[in-house]
C-alpha cells in the first residue's frame, strides 16, 4: 500500500542522518566510505535538523511573554514558534502577539532566524490536548516538535542541548529537560515554602530517571523535544489522526509509553533545563497532584477505563508502580506510628526508644543529598532538607494528594480533572481540605473505639502492633539507604 505524504512531510520510515546547528558534525559512519561510492547520495542524506516550538497558551498572561523571550534568547532559536492561545479570557493573546514576526540573532558569528506565530482558536472542547495537536498539524515538514508550557521558561542553551542529544541518536522518540522552579519570583512564606517541596519532589524523581540509564517515564509536556518520525510512527500504530489523545487525564505519559511501545526510547536529558510554572497554594497544588496521580493509575490500572487500555507491566510504568508502593509504605508508618503512639501514652505504656531516631536521621541526610545535587540549590533548599519537619509536613500533603486519587479512581467518580486544576488555580473549590479532615476522623474514630476496650486487648494491640510497625520501618529505611548511597554520576538536578 503506498503511504501518502503531504507536501513537505517526511515519512515515518525515512532515514535522514540529521545535524545539529551551530556545533560540530554528529560522527557517521558514511563519512568513512569514499564519496565516489556514495554519489549524490551524501549531501542528501545529511542535512540541518528543524524545529517547530508549539506553546499552548491557556490564561498565562503572567507568564507567557517570559516564555517567548527565554524562547528568543536560545543559543540555538527553533525554527519557527506557534503560540496555540485557546480557551482563554485574559489578555494572554494580546501580550503574545507583541511577540508576533520574524526574530534574528548571532550566536558565536552564526546568524538564527524563527518567526513567531499566534494562533487565537478560541473555544477548544480538547483543551491542551487540542492545542497541541492543533500546534502538531502547524508544524508538519520539521524534523523535532518542542513542546513548551504557558509557564516554562528555558535555560538559554536547553534547545541546543536537546538537539545535538536527540541527533546523535536517532533511536530517541522523546527527549525532556530537567524540570526545576524558579524560586525568585515567589512571595510570601506558603507559597516560598510549597516551592521548596516542589522543588525537592522535582529533584527527587529526575535524579530517579538520570540513574536508571536516563530513561524516563513521562516526557513533561512542560519542556520536550519529540522526533516527528516517532509521532508519525505512534499515529500509524495506534490508528489515531494526531499523536496526543483526549482520553486520558496525562496525555504526555499516554504518549510517552506509546513512543516507548513504537520502538523507540523516552529519555531526559542530561543538561538541558526548563524552569516550570510552580502551584503557589495548597489549592492549585492540591488539583495538579491528583490530576498527575489519577492519570497514572488509569495507565497502570489493569483492564480498560473508557478508551484508555491499562498497561501495569509497562516498562515505563516500573518507576511509578515505586512510587505508588513507595507512598503506601509512607501512609502505612506514619499513621501507624501516630496511633500506636497515643494509644500507648493512653495507657502510660509508651518507652522511648532512640532506634525510632534512625529512620527520620536516615531522610534528613537523603533530602540532603538532593538538595546537594540541584543545579541552582540554594541555603533554602539545604535547611529544608535539614531541619526534617518541613520535608515531613510536605510528605502529609503529597499523601492526602495520593489517597484523593486513589479514592476517586475506585470510586469511579466521573470527574474532569483538567477543570478542577484550572478551577483551583483560579482560586475556587476545597477539595484540598478533604484529606485533612478524613484524617482527623479517622484519628477520631479509632481513638474513640480504642477507649472502649479491656485493658487485655489493648495490651494485645500494642504488643502485635509495635513489632510489626519495627519490621515494615526496618524494610522502608533500607531502601532509603540504597538511595542515599547510590552513585549519582556526576548528574545533577
Amino acid at each position: 500500500m503506498t503511504q501518502v505524504v503531504l507536501h513537505g512531510m517526511r515519512r515515518a520510515t525515512d532515514r535522514v542522518h540529521l545535524l545539529p546547528r551551530g556545533g560540530d558534525d554528529v560522527p557517521d559512519i558514511t563519512s568513512l566510505v569514499p564519496a565516489q561510492l556514495l554519489g549524490e547520495q551524501r549531501g542528501e542524506e545529511r542535512r540541518t535538523a528543524t524545529i517547530s516550538c508549539i506553546i499552548p497558551a491557556y490564561n498565562e498572561e503572567s507568564t507567557i511573554a517570559d516564555v517567548l523571550t527565554s524562547l528568543l534568547a536560545q543559543t540555538r532559536l527553533p525554527d519557527v514558534i506557534h503560540v496555540i492561545v485557546n480557551n482563554t479570557d485574559d489578555d494572554t493573546l494580546e501580550i503574545a502577539q507583541r511577540f508576533q514576526g520574524p526574530h534574528s540573532r548571532y550566536v558565536k558569528g552564526e546568524l538564527f532566524e524563527t518567526v513567531v506565530h499566534v494562533h487565537d482558536i478560541g473555544d477548544n472542547p480538547d483543551k491542551k490536548v487540542g492545542a497541541l495537536n492543533f500546534g502538531y498539524y502547524l508544524s508538519r515538514g520539521h524534523d523535532y516538535i518542542l513542546g513548551v508550557d504557558g509557564d516554562t521558561t528555558l535555560d538559554r542553551r536547553c534547545v541546543e542541548w536537546l538537539e545535538k542529544e536527540m541527533v546523535t541518536d536517532p533511536r530517541i522518540g522523546g527527549l525532556s529537560a530537567i524540570y526545576t522552579f524558579d524560586k525568585s519570583k515567589v512571595k510570601g512564606a506558603m507559597a516560598r515554602y510549597l516551592v521548596a517541596g516542589q522543588r525537592a519532589q522535582f529533584a527527587g524523581f529526575n535524579m530517579d530517571n538520570l540513574v536508571r540509564g536516563r530513561n524516563m517515564a513521562v516526557l513533561g509536556g512542560q519542556c520536550s523535544l519529540f522526533s516527528v518520525r516517532a509521532l508519525e510512527t505512534v499515529m500509524y500504530r495506534h490508528h489515531q489522526s494526531a499523536p496526543w489523545v483526549r482520553d486520558s487525564e496525562v496525555e504526555d505519559s499516554k504518549l510517552s509509553l506509546q513512543i516507548k511501545d513504537a520502538g523507540f526510547s523516552t529519555k531526559i536529558s542530561a543538561r538541558a533545563r526548563a524552569f516550570v510554572g510552580p502551584m503557589l497554594n495548597l489549592r492549585a497544588l492540591h488539583g495538579q497532584q491528583v490530576k498527575w496521580n489519577f492519570g497514572g493509575i488509569d495507565l497502570m490500572w489493569p483492564g480498560q477505563r473508557g478508551d484508555t487500555k491499562g498497561q501495569p507491566l509497562h516498562a515505563n510504568l516500573r518507576l511509578r508502580w515505586y512510587e505508588n508502593v513507595s507512598m503506601l509504605f509512607n501512609i502505612t508508618t506514619r499513621m501507624a506510628f501516630l496511633l500506636l503512639l497515643a494509644a500507648s501514652l493512653s495507657i502510660h505504656a509508651f518507652v522511648f526508644n532512640p532506634i525510632w531516631l534512625i529512620p527520620p536521621a536516615v531522610a534528613v541526610l537523603l533530602n540532603l543529598r538532593i538538595a546537594a545535587s540541584m543545579h541552582d540549590k540554594s541555603a533554602a533548599d539545604l535547611f529544608y532538607a535539614l531541619l526534617a519537619l518541613p520535608a515531613e509536613l510536605y510528605m502529609w500533603i503529597r499523601m492526602g494528594h495520593f489517597l484523593s486519587a486513589w479514592v476517586q479512581f475506585l470510586a469511579r467518580v466521573e470527574k474532569d480533572n483538567w477543570a478542577a486544576q484550572a478551577a483551583a488555580e483560579r482560586g475556587r473549590g476545597s477539595a484540598y481540605v478533604m484529606p485533612a479532615i478524613c484524617a482527623v476522623a479517622t484519628f477520631a474514630v479509632l481513638i474513640f473505639a480504642w477507649g472502649h476496650q479491656s485493658v487485655g486487648i489493648q495490651s494485645a494491640i500494642l504488643s502485635i502492633g509495635w513489632p510489626v510497625l519495627y519490621l515494615v520501618t526496618v524494610l522502608q529505611t533500607l531502601f532509603m539507604v540504597k538511595k542515599l548511597v547510590r552513585r549519582q554520576r556526576g548528574f545533577t538536578v
